[in-house]
């Protein structure tokens, strides 16, 4: 049986409803266990709000309407951290506070001792990064085994990995936040966190906001485009292969896709996916992700020969040196000097970003 992707036009007016029918659209009943409880993992590649960058507030906000519409009533959201984003301020900034209180959601933090621990976990599949990145061992968030995951990424570009979904979605909630030495493989380890995913958790399902979609340089430094689709599914390398076929990309060009339909963990070829809902024959975004200072740094570090030097420049204090020039750059010089003026002229000027307004 192929699998089955749904793509949506969608507006402001509609758009909770319309995530509603995304879901029953992609069978979501067929892909999530209802007597599991069900993990909301958003996105929040940036804490600050910028259009295209993190999960929307109506994503969420429909997601939950869509899942408890449709009998998953035991819902939780996970948050994570990274060296460069803050949670709380992501959640606070980006509007989901109000949708947690108006739909009494547990929030839940992987980073917090109290909300889950890391334990030791021994995949059962064979890896291609994983274990030789981590040779002491693989920890998970406890709190992760035994339940549905939902994912909530965006449509955007990514300066790493080309364009960035449903499998990168796993990389904040699973990894800890020595995840940067993962970059040099970072395809494979996408990969490798998929398998995982199929190993321990319930269910995993994906709804896409591509209600302003991220071109060039992501996750964070990017041109919003308002393209107004949104996209759900149960395979998680098929909806990342349609919405980087929508975006302008070859889906199979792209490691982590390419990688992932060869070793079967789902269909990375477009031909082979069932697409109902809107026709994507000829949508085609026209996305190039391009590059920023910090994408040529770590172009250089991550990828060039000078990665012989990564233990000592990534795995030693030395990281806080990179971690103050990625602050530096993204949230005191790139966003107050460009990214506040594109946010508040969406703010102004899009439907969305009155909607935005509205939460």
């Amino acid at each position: 049986m192929k699998s089955r992707i749904a793509v949506l036009k969608t507006g402001p007016a509609t758009v909770l409803e319309d995530y509603s029918r995304l879901l029953e659209m992609a069978g979501v009943e067929q892909y999530l266990d209802k007597t599991a409880p069900t993990i909301l993992k958003n996105n929040i590649s940036w804490h600050f709000p910028y259009p295209g960058a993190n999960t929307t507030p109506w994503q969420l906000e429909g997601s939950i309407r869509g899942l408890e519409k449709f009998g998953f009533t035991d819902l939780c959201c996970v948050q994570n951290k990274t060296v460069v984003t803050n949670a709380f301020k992501g959640e606070r900034l980006n509007k989901y506070v109000p949708v947690f209180q108006k739909y009494r959601l547990p929030v839940k933090y992987n980073f917090r001792e109290t909300d889950m621990q890391w334990i030791r976990y021994r995949p059962q599949g064979k890896l291609l990064a994983l274990d030789k990145i981590f040779p002491e061992g693989i920890k998970l968030p406890d709190f992760f085994f035994g339940k549905n995951v939902l994912h909530q990424p965006t449509m955007k570009c990514h300066i790493y990995t080309t364009t960035t979904g449903s499998m990168k979605n796993a990389f904040g909630g699973l990894l800890n936040t020595k995840r940067h030495y993962c970059h040099s493989m970072i395809h494979e380890t996408l990969v490798d966190l998929l398998r995982i995913q199929k190993e321990i958790h319930a269910g995993i399902f994906t709804v896409m906001d591509g209600t302003t979609a991220g071109n060039g340089p992501g996750p964070r430094t990017m041109i919003p485009l308002e393209s107004n689709y949104i996209l759900a599914g149960g395979d998680c390398v098929a909806i990342d292969a349609v919405a980087a076929k929508m975006m302008g990309f070859d889906p199979l060009s792209i490691g982590y896709i390419r990688i992932a339909h060869e070793e079967g963990l789902g269909t990375g070829k477009i031909e082979e996916i069932e697409i109902v809902g809107e026709a994507i024959d000829n949508v085609n975004l026209g996305f190039t992700v391009g590059d920023n200072t910090a994408s040529k740094i770590g172009d250089l570090l991550w990828f060039s020969p000078l990665k012989v030097l990564q233990r000592l420049l990534f795995q030693t204090p030395l990281v806080y040196l990179f971690v103050f020039g990625s602050s530096l750059y993204h949230d005191k010089l790139w966003y107050p000097l460009r990214g506040e003026k594109v946010f508040q002229k969406w703010l102004r000027e899009s439907p969305w970003g009155e909607l935005f307004r509205s939460y």
